[in-house]
């Protein structure tokens, strides 16, 4: 007789959630987004100003999309997100400017706003479905893993397209076909995961009402909004500085004396050497996220949860010193670490979050979570890429490190849940 984990692995719809974040992930140009517009002639604070601008838009949007999907349809929501993905590939493709380029990063924004917390809502609505609720961080680790295994091989395929693209900004246009695959793949989705959390969808009153009741009770659930602001801050932190590695590497590069790769020339050599760590940083990312659930039944996964947020800032610290004394490899062990980290921590969050929160609040929730990341953002983009341009990026990620370490401090997540 099949076990559950056997007939969850085998599910239909349990595929489609896996394939949905496996066609996201074809990101073509991610190992390659600073150099592009360092090439641009953009500095790291205007790069940071770019993000920020991102960040605004899906601060602006992230609470109202949480709550307009749970009123009229998470399958409806998906779509449009995936809609405004699309429209913001062209403009990257187009952008040889601050101003085009800032269009780009507005209808990223929106998509990253109507996206985040939707897909993992409707992946618990499924599994209570199901009656596999109990079985959420298997779930979400596996599915993450696809995403994960999309990530490394968008970046394999990277390395052949950026050398035989005529510019590195085709590779936007490229990018689009695996989103407009993705949108048909939400299509295909079953109509009751379009479900709507409300009862009278069109009385305006009663959706403003109902908002500020959902804020209002999880602003005053402790436990709930201390892993929210754990999490947030961490990924804050990582988005804010995972890039960084395509600068870092290009100054190593040169700094070093690493060889080029082959008869490649220096610019080649610094995209195949970005395509290939990307790539191999998300096989085990996927490795990480898809048996993480595994500690997590072994070891308490709030301790684990915590234990994390203390072991990036010791981390960041000694890569402080890495990048100080141009150590390529170390650099590169070290990013590898907190790339591992970031995703194996990711499922964690899912599973402790849901288990303090209501069935009604679950988009909300996931969407607050990324709304207090997207302002950090916003902060910390512009701040990050102004210390790196005018001190150094060691001391940037030097001082990161420290200051995670007395936050943690002060948050208390064990003591106080």
């Amino acid at each position: 007789m099949l076990n559950n984990y056997t007939i969850i692995k085998k599910d239909k719809q349990i595929f489609k959630f896996c394939f949905y974040g496996f066609f996201k992930n074809l990101k073509f140009f991610e190992p390659y987004l600073i150099i592009y517009l360092l090439n641009l002639n953009f500095d790291l604070f205007q790069i940071g100003l770019l993000i920020a601008i991102k960040e605004i838009i899906t601060y602006a949007f992230e609470i109202p999309s949480g709550i307009i999907a749970d009123y009229y349809g998470k399958k409806k929501e998906l779509l449009l997100c995936f809609s405004f993905y699309i429209i913001s590939f062209i403009f990257f493709f187009l952008g040889f400017n601050f101003f085009i380029l800032s269009v780009g990063m507005v209808f990223f924004g929106l998509g990253e706003a109507f996206r985040s917390g939707t897909h993992k809502a409707m992946i618990l609505e499924y599994l209570e479905y199901k009656n596999w609720y109990e079985y959420k961080g298997f779930v979400y680790g596996r599915t993450r893993s696809y995403s994960l295994l999309g990530s490394s091989l968008s970046a394999f395929i990277s390395i052949i397209l950026v050398l035989n693209l005529p510019s590195l900004k085709w590779i936007f246009l490229i990018a689009i076909v695996p989103y407009i695959l993705d949108f048909l793949l939400i299509l295909s989705y079953p109509s009751f995961l379009d479900i709507t959390h409300r009862n009278h969808a069109h009385n305006k009153n009663n959706f403003i009402n109902d908002s500020f009741k959902k804020l209002k009770s999880i602003s005053k659930n402790k436990k709930i909004s201390l892993i929210i602001l754990s999490s947030s801050t961490y990924d804050a932190v990582f988005k804010a500085i995972k890039d960084y590695i395509q600068p870092i590497l290009n100054t190593i590069i040169l700094a070093s004396g690493v060889g080029y790769f082959m008869n490649f020339s220096a610019e080649d050599s610094l995209k195949i050497y970005l395509g290939i760590i990307y790539g191999i940083f998300y096989i085990f990312s996927s490795l990480v996220s898809k048996n993480i659930y595994k500690l997590s039944n072994k070891y308490n996964a709030l301790i684990l949860f915590n234990k994390m947020y203390d072991f990036m800032g010791i981390i960041l610290i000694i890569l402080s010193f890495t990048i100080k004394y141009n150590l390529f490899f170390g650099s590169v062990i070290i990013y590898f670490i907190l790339y591992l980290m970031k995703d194996g921590r990711r499922p964690v969050f899912v599973d402790v979050s849901s288990d303090y929160m209501e069935k009604s609040q679950r988009v909300t929730v996931l969407s607050i979570e990324s709304q207090i990341r997207a302002i950090l953002m916003v902060f910390f983009a512009p701040l990050f890429g102004f210390i790196a341009n005018n001190i150094s990026i060691n001391s940037l990620f030097l001082g990161i490190g420290i200051i995670i370490l007395i936050f943690n401090r002060l948050l208390k997540l064990e003591k106080n849940i």
